[in-house]
């Protein structure tokens, strides 16, 4: 079992690249279902399946499609200008419904039978609830098995594969992509400052140092996130873990085979504490960490001059940026420095999963058009985003910098996914961000955080 876990885990690190690589949409694929008529004219099914040439062609004209999931703010608005086009074209109407509390309260809504139709899942180990449940439909119904097959590469789709109450499920499909392993800066600032990016561990801790040593702030941290307050906090410890240690070791903890009061998860906190817990170091100091939204804590760096100089976060964090801002001009990445360096140059990133809980037309005409890369060209396009799909373009990734964090992929030497999110949701969504949290706030103390984290693992 745990070679094929390092097999997936290695082919990973293809998968973002693939999924910006411009491949024939369609080609080969076997419809679903016969074709259906409209207007008195037959409709011939898509790659996708007989439901999204129906939708098209109008067949579904007024009829609604609810999605909840954790999009708000800015995510959702781009979301929402993402699906436009689509439901311009259908005449459906998909109504997301954007929540900070979604992580806290999709399970009581599954179980109280208020189930949206589509729901997005940026933690796997959630879904794996509803899965269990027996609530979640197989996409293996809904969309044309070899178009998913085509689209996502074996490590995606083996990472969408869940057991139900009767037996395995392609349980999801999915949709926006992202690496996390990533320092963003004020590049125009930064440049004048004279600074140089630094490329080891200890060159960024060097420059930590001499920026604090000018009177500024190194670093801009905020891990406040409503329900899912803390989870900034998880995303550091797992980076650093995979620079302190093995990418097996890393796999063992995810599967609680390794316990968080473990040398190793200590030997990454200390690496984070000596950067959070100096107020030389962070804007607000230690107590403010908690106060600060995730996506306020960059906006100090735009500030003139910086009130702060760096970011540690995935690259969808570009959405929070000032509209104003160029990327490539004012504000640019570097990657999150190596460690040890027999761990190479490992990357962290994530997903977001689309789930299917009611079945109608509508709705797969919706997952299935979900299931293509033009459902995401919009986002895209607008920067913070990367497709998980084999059709997306490259031409679409007109920001240098999103551009710029596909090539750190590329050259990764190991992938992980986010830790937290393949947890059982319990823990990854639940003991980790709440006891990380309390920790960070001074309340309870790291060991105190840890060993409450490994008695929560469910048995």
């Amino acid at each position: 079992m745990k070679s094929k876990k390092s097999a997936i885990w290695a082919s990973i690190a293809v998968l973002l690249v693939a999924s910006i690589v411009l491949a024939a949409c369609g080609g080969g694929a076997t419809p679903t279902t016969a074709p259906e008529e409209a207007g008195g004219e037959t409709v011939a099914a898509l790659p996708q399946g007989q439901e999204l040439a129906n939708a098209y062609a109008g067949m579904y004209k007024g009829t609604v499609v609810t999605m909840s999931g954790p999009f708000t703010d800015q995510d959702e608005v781009v979301f929402n200008d993402s699906i436009k086009p689509f439901e311009d074209k259908t005449g459906i109407d998909i109504q997301y419904t954007g929540s900070k509390e979604f992580e806290a309260n999709i399970n009581i809504r599954l179980d109280g039978g208020d189930r949206p139709d589509i729901v997005d899942y940026p933690q796997p180990g959630l879904l794996k609830y509803a899965v269990e449940k027996g609530y979640a439909i197989d996409m293996n119904k809904l969309i044309n098995p070899d178009w998913i097959k085509q689209n996502y590469s074996e490590a995606w789709q083996e990472l969408a594969m869940m057991t139900g109450p009767d037996g395995e499920i392609v349980a999801g499909i999915w949709a926006r992509a992202n690496g996390k392993s990533f320092v963003f800066y004020p590049k125009k600032a930064f440049d004048a400052a004279g600074y140089v990016v630094p490329t080891t561990w200890d060159e960024m801790m060097a420059l930590t140092q001499e920026i604090a040593d000018d009177g500024d702030t190194p670093w801009c941290i905020g891990i406040e996130s409503g329900a899912a307050t803390g989870w900034t906090m998880t995303d550091w410890i797992e980076d650093v873990l995979l620079r302190v240690t093995s990418p097996e070791n890393y796999d063992a903890w995810v599967a609680g085979e390794l316990k968080f009061n473990s040398p190793e998860v200590n030997r990454a906190l200390d690496y984070i504490e000596a950067i959070w817990f100096n107020d030389a170091y962070v804007y607000g100091g230690r107590k403010a960490i908690p106060t600060i939204n995730f996506g306020d804590a960059p906006k100090p760096m735009f500030e003139d001059p910086p009130k702060c100089w760096f970011n540690r976060q995935g690259n969808f964090i570009t959405t929070f940026f000032p509209e104003e801002a160029v990327p490539g001009v004012d504000y640019s990445f570097y990657y999150f420095p190596p460690i040890d360096e027999e761990y190479g140059k490992p990357v962290l990133g994530a997903g977001d999963i689309y789930a299917v809980f009611n079945d109608r037309p509508e709705v797969r005409a919706v997952i299935q058009y979900f299931s293509t890369g033009e459902s995401l060209k919009v986002w895209i396009e607008s920067g913070g985003a990367i497709s998980a799909h084999n059709d997306a373009d490259l031409n679409w990734y007109v920001d240098p910098v999103t551009r710029g964090v596909a090539e750190t992929i590329r050259n990764a030497t190991t992938f992980r996914f986010d830790g937290s999110d393949m947890m059982p949701g319990a823990v990854g969504a639940g003991t980790f961000w709440k006891y990380m949290t309390d920790y960070v706030s001074g309340t309870i103390t790291r060991q105190e955080a840890l060993d409450a984290i490994d008695a929560s693992w469910p048995r």
